[in-house]
């Protein structure tokens, strides 16, 4: 049997071993026969309800004989060996198809069933089947266990000593949890040979003290590494005191984590030598490796089961009491503490590392991802998720290898830790505009802050940046909102801070008249309270303590910050006025910060009499982009997760046999009549104004009469294929009223497009209201983006534009109305009518659905969209459809 599915993907089981999943072939029958064959007598009767031996041998002449119409399947590996494999049988009714499950006796109990199961059933979707049956006897507790924990809707019926079970297909948020829980466990699991090794071996630690393995080793060693060490070269006998072996077969005891430095035509066949001892951890700092070497490192990796950080990366490091691993080639050991650190770039990392050392803030564990061939942030997130040492998480990752898990994964890790990331890659050079507006919008830059966004990570945009929020985010409560309070002992440097704070999206309100009132009796004459308060050079270290405790407890502003220059009144009297902010006894209910433009370094954190640290920034810029990062954690923190809401309406299958239909014979894909555009919107319900199609002149003009009737008026729209921009070669007429003005106009048409012109669109006139543009671009890498913004003729001018990866939940959907500048036009601007909130809520929901629902949509374009206080409505859309294999992005397996 052979099935339409992936040729080989490899996932990994419950306690991290990673295993080959892939279609069955003829030459699979021998293995398949003796998976069977070597099962207990027990195991087989469980399986087959009897102990005949003839019905494994029809098994396996099922599962790996020729293709036949209804019927699927798939084997599982690991080390040549089949251990397992997964069949389904349509049955009358095309929907439903019976499963059946065989695992080998010494692989139960690691998650074989389960995982063969889930990418059955993504290969059964994608065919039609909506539901597995399955009977098994009630005592076969193991495989009832195995349904009943897909986290799919299962009905059983029990029938004496047997129980028919019925496996729902669809998926839901309950089954992604289950899967996203599998997965997490699974990745955890595998990355502990890495992260908490007992034993290392650096495999090209040369005699020469500049190698880069050497270095490594040396910080390996003085780094304290809790486990073994170990060296392998071919003739030295001790390297950097570490004793060495000619292979890493000779070694005493095998390794969890090998070390790789060696030339890259090297690589893969230390790699082959690694897995062959039984190395789970493979470190690969080794660069410059070609697409063959590259592969063949990878595919060493897979078969023997292990994984890969790198290769080209700068190592990896753990400070747990219990591994104090640094195998890294950095200046400096990191210091422990509670920072996650992942970086896609060596230099990077670097620098973060350095960063973070000069603020004092600890690592509790850093990895150089490099070429990122294996171990992703996706991991490192799920890592630090459950480690109990990480406390915060800063990333640097130039691509994703699976967005939509990531996204999924941050959104998750980031209700308990704050997750920063400096968003590397936003020119434009990353992306070609096509041809419609849609995809014109979906820059990179959109792209990635709206999976940013979304998932609730903070996205700076510079190295500095990012370390300044952390700092913040390290020592400091969140902000309970934007309202700042700006102290200072200098007008000007006041002002400075407080133009900061609002070009960072922050305010600084006017302060209430008993607090303004309470400060100006703790402050010298001549201070002002409006907001900023100016505590003029005359304020000593006392006061200024007093008037920040007033406006910490008060509670009239969200934040306070103190900027401080240097002045000679300060200097006479010996007072120290960073202590006013540094020497409060109790800890701040408020995040506090301190600006001092003296400062020689970009920010610091300085020690507070409560067993605290306040951040003080060189210039007031960063110290309020660092307060505006904290303000916008703590709003996506106030604010429910959101959820995808159930539509009705909808036609899936209608509009997947559309979709079938037009791309039959359309190998590059296409544009969309306008006939197919309507039946496919429909599918979905998504409201279109009429319209009607008419190829000659005379059918134009029956055809406005019927849509306007008597004195009404009407739009003309030329067609042709591929024709996207109508406006642009005016092939569009307005405004039309009675018959010999629809005469012209099309006569016009004809004259100027000729044979190109394969028909009209004549529209009725729409009444008048907000003009909007939504649409949807496929990004091969993040999936479905949904846009909004302003429509018509101003979209490319002010590319006024707002962008949410789908599916949309009802949150996300509301942010992405409120989004583009225009948005208070639909609020009811000047006194004009509200715009429909709801409907336009809903028509998002809904393309967005019709997105996920179909990869084959390359774009869609509804511009203009019409929206008014009674609905909303499209008058023009474009569709672009492209053929695609559809994948599921929540699908366990490794990159």
């Amino acid at each position: 049997m052979t099935t339409t599915g992936p040729a080989c993907v490899h996932a990994l089981l419950a306690d991290g071993t990673t295993i080959r999943i892939r279609c069955p072939v003829t030459g699979d029958r021998a293995a398949v026969r003796r998976l069977y064959e070597e099962m207990s007598d027990e195991n087989l009767r469980l399986r087959f309800f009897s102990l005949s031996r003839s019905s494994a041998r029809q098994a396996a002449e099922r599962v790996a004989g020729p293709p036949r119409p209804g019927c699927g399947a798939l084997v599982a590996e690991h080390g040549g060996r089949l251990i397992g494999v997964a069949e389904y049988e349509a049955g009358p009714d095309q929907g439903t198809a019976e499963v059946a499950l065989a695992v080998a006796d010494d692989w139960h109990h690691r998650g074989v069933a389960t995982l063969l199961l889930e990418h059955l059933a993504d290969i059964a979707r994608r065919a039609g089947i909506t539901a597995f049956t399955a009977d098994a006897l009630a005592e076969n507790v193991e495989v009832l266990r195995v349904f009943r924990d897909l986290g799919l809707r299962i009905r059983r019926r029990f029938d004496g000593p047997e129980v028919h079970c019925v496996v729902e297909l669809t998926e839901d948020e309950t089954y992604v949890r289950a899967v996203d829980t599998r997965d997490r466990l699974a990745a955890i699991a595998s990355l502990k040979p890495l992260l908490r090794p007992r034993a290392v071996v650096v495999i090209g630690a040369g005699r020469s003290p500049g190698s880069v393995g050497r270095a490594i080793l040396r910080n390996i060693v003085t780094g304290s590494f809790a486990g073994r060490v170990f060296v392998v070269h071919p003739s030295a006998g001790v390297i950097a005191g570490v004793r060495a072996c000619p292979s890493v077969a000779a070694l005493p005891q095998v390794p969890d984590l090998a070390v790789v430095a060696v030339p890259a035509a090297a690589v893969a066949r230390v790699a082959e030598e690694c897995g062959a001892a039984g190395v789970r951890g493979l470190l690969v700092v080794s660069s410059g490796l070609d697409a063959r070497q590259g592969a063949a490192l990878l595919d060493a990796c897979r078969r023997h089961d292990m994984r890969l950080v790198g290769p080209n990366c700068l190592g990896l490091a753990n400070t747990e009491d219990a591994v104090r691993l640094d195998a890294t080639f950095a200046a400096r050991h990191p210091g422990p503490g509670t920072a996650g650190v992942a970086v896609q770039s060596g230099g990077v990392g670097i620098a973060l590392l350095d960063g973070l050392a000069r603020l004092g803030i600890g690592v509790s564990s850093f990895v150089s991802l490099g070429d990122k061939y294996d171990v992703s942030g996706n991991d490192m997130l799920r890592w630090w998720e459950a480690d109990g040492h990480t406390g915060l998480v800063l990333l640097h990752l130039e691509s994703f290898g699976n967005p939509r898990a990531f996204s999924r994964t941050a959104r998750r890790v980031a209700r308990t830790l704050p997750v920063l990331t400096v968003d590397a890659g936003r020119s434009e050079a990353g992306r070609r505009a096509a041809a419609s507006h849609t995809a014109a919008a979906a820059t990179p830059t959109m792209t990635r802050q709206a999976l940013f966004t979304q998932a609730g990570v903070t996205a700076t945009r510079t190295i500095g940046e990012l370390l300044d929020a952390a700092a913040l985010m390290h020592c400091q409560p969140l902000p309970a909102g934007p309202k700042v309070a700006v102290v200072s002992n200098a007008g000007g440097a006041g002002v400075l801070a407080a133009d900061a704070c609002a070009e960072a999206g922050l305010s600084v309100p006017v302060l209430p008249a008993d607090l303004v009132h309470g400060l100006t009796s703790l402050l010298p004459e001549g201070a002002t309270a409006a907001n900023p308060v100016d505590a003029t050079a005359a304020v000593g270290e006392d006061r200024l303590r007093a008037c920040v405790e007033l406006l910490v407890q008060y509670g009239a502003v969200d934040a306070v910050l103190v900027t401080l220059v240097p002045t000679a009144v300060a200097a006479a009297t010996g007072e120290d006025l960073v202590r006013a902010v540094t020497g409060i006894p109790r800890p701040q209910l408020r995040p506090t910060v301190v600006v001092l433009p003296a400062q020689a370094a970009r920010v610091e954190l300085l020690g507070t009499e409560a067993d605290g640290r306040v951040p003080a920034y060189g210039d007031a810029q960063d110290a309020a982009r660092a307060l505006a990062h904290a303000a916008t954690r703590a709003r996506w923190l106030a604010e429910p997760p959101g959820s995808v809401p159930r539509l009705t309406g909808v036609d899936t299958a209608r509009a997947r046999r559309i979709v079938t239909r037009f791309l039959d014979g359309r190998s590059e894909g296409a544009w969309l009549d306008p006939h197919t555009v309507s039946d496919l919107l429909g599918c979905y319900a998504v409201p279109q104004i009429p319209w009607a199609w008419a190829r000659g002149e005379d059918e134009a003009v029956a055809a406005a009469e019927r849509l306007a009737g008597p004195g009404g008026r009407v739009v003309m729209k030329a067609y042709w294929p591929g024709l996207v921009h109508k406006s642009e070669q005016h092939a569009l007429h307005l405004g039309l009223q009675g018959a010999d003005q629809v005469r012209e106009a099309h006569r016009d048409l004809v004259a100027r497009f000729g044979d190109r012109l394969t028909g009209v669109v004549l529209q009725p006139l729409a009444e008048r209201g907000t003009e909007l543009f939504a649409g949807v671009v496929q990004d091969e890498v993040f999936g479905p983006l949904v846009l909004f913004g302003l429509g018509g003729t101003a979209t490319d001018v002010l590319a006024d534009h707002a962008g949410r990866l789908a599916p949309l939940t009802d949150r996300t959907a509301r942010e992405l109305l409120t989004a583009p500048r225009c948005s208070p036009l639909l609020f009811g601007h000047a006194g004009a009518p509200a715009a429909d909130l709801d409907a336009l809520e809903q028509l998002l929901h809904r393309i967005s659905r019709m997105a996920c629902d179909l990869p084959q949509l390359a774009e869609a374009d509804l511009n203009p969209l019409l929206a008014g206080p009674d609905g909303v409505m499209a008058l023009d859309v474009r569709v672009r459809l492209e053929p695609r294999r559809p994948c599921d992005p929540y699908l366990r397996r490794l990159r």
